[in-house]
């Protein structure tokens, strides 16, 4: 087993027409031991922004802290808030300083960025190797090639907020079905120019 699956986990993104949506599950284990059910793998950098982060659990939490130190910072100098793809460089930038004693974590970044709140997503693996895309990205060593295939086959362009919310949420929940390391449930947020939604799901909890 690979070390980036030793707590399991599951972490999607989707773009919509406007909007984006951003889920992930809710487990929190050691290789088969659920030890939590109310961990979520995505945190909300600021209101058109947010992170998900899976992998080794320790290592998700020293760079979420490093992640908002240098939010918070860049806010205070530049008297602006980060934008998703100055963020996505920020985390690429960091991953890539400690290369040959990488953090094992595999980050995501989504928001809506610019006066025309233009969607924008990107994934990243442990060296910090980025991958734009224009329809979704997941994250998650242990359920990929479950998701990747449901995402293909459901995925449509331009979809409006409430359809993206049931298109991503029936990815995630069939995902993680098929992976005895990630679900019991997930969390949704649909982030639009006005509002962020956000939403948590019940899934199965075997």
């Amino acid at each position: 087993m690979s070390i980036l699956e030793y707590n399991g986990g599951a972490c999607l993104a989707m773009v919509g027409k406007g909007c984006v949506a951003v889920a992930s599950d809710l487990r929190f284990g050691a290789q088969a031991t659920t030890i939590a059910t109310n961990m979520p793998k995505v945190h909300r950098i600021n209101d058109k922004c947010f992170v998900g982060l899976a992998g080794l659990t320790s290592d998700n939490q020293t760079i979420l802290n490093k992640i908002l130190f240098r939010t918070k910072l860049y806010s205070l100098r530049e008297e602006r808030e980060i934008k998703p793809s100055v963020l996505s460089n920020l985390i690429s930038t960091m991953l890539y300083e400690k290369r040959f004693g990488p953090y094992y974590v595999e980050p995501l970044v989504c928001g809506l960025e610019g006066p025309e709140d233009k969607p924008f997503i990107s994934a990243m693996d442990l060296i910090g190797a980025p991958l734009l895309a224009e329809d979704f990205v997941l994250i998650g060593s242990t359920v990929t090639e479950a998701l990747f295939g449901i995402c293909e086959s459901l995925y449509r362009p331009n979809l409006e907020p409430e359809e993206l919310f049931e298109i991503i949420s029936q990815c995630l929940l069939a995902g993680v079905d098929r992976d005895a390391l990630s679900g019991w449930g997930a969390v949704v947020h649909i982030i639009t120019k006005d509002k962020v939604v956000s939403r948590t799901l019940r899934g199965r909890q075997d």
